[in-house]
């Protein structure tokens, strides 16, 4: 009944822009953390973003720090991750995920409990 679902990725220009969406349905995102992490070929996921259902409250790894910010649209039950001035090492299969809600974020995987599909970002010219 609880489903993420993303949309959002695909092929993009080197400092080029992309919006990522992410669909919940099944529940209400108010009332979820919810993160955005990446995982390239061959390397773990990493974590991107994450936004604190509690007091709104936003993090962001160091290499996006500046370029990528994480939203929430309540009437539509949707986060989004504008991606601005992108970069080939932005590469990446995305995936956003929820947790129960806490008192801050956190950028862990094994703390988030639904994935979305995950969609594939490619930077290259």
């Amino acid at each position: 009944q609880a489903q993420l679902v993303e949309s959002g990725g695909g092929l993009v220009q080197p400092g080029g822009s992309l919006r990522l969406s992410c669909a919940a349905s099944g529940f209400t995102l108010d009332d979820y953390d919810i993160a955005w992490f990446r995982q390239a070929p061959g390397k773990g996921r990493e974590g991107v973003s994450c936004r604190a259902s509690s007091d709104g409250g936003t993090k962001y790894a160091d290499s996006v720090k500046g370029r990528f910010t994480i939203s929430r649209d309540d009437a539509k039950n949707t986060v989004y991750l504008q991606m601005n001035d992108v970069k080939p090492e932005d590469t990446a299969v995305y995936y956003c995920a929820t947790r129960r809600r806490g008192r801050i974020c956190f950028m862990t995987p094994t703390l988030y409990g639904y994935w979305g599909q995950g969609t594939q970002v490619t930077v290259s010219s």
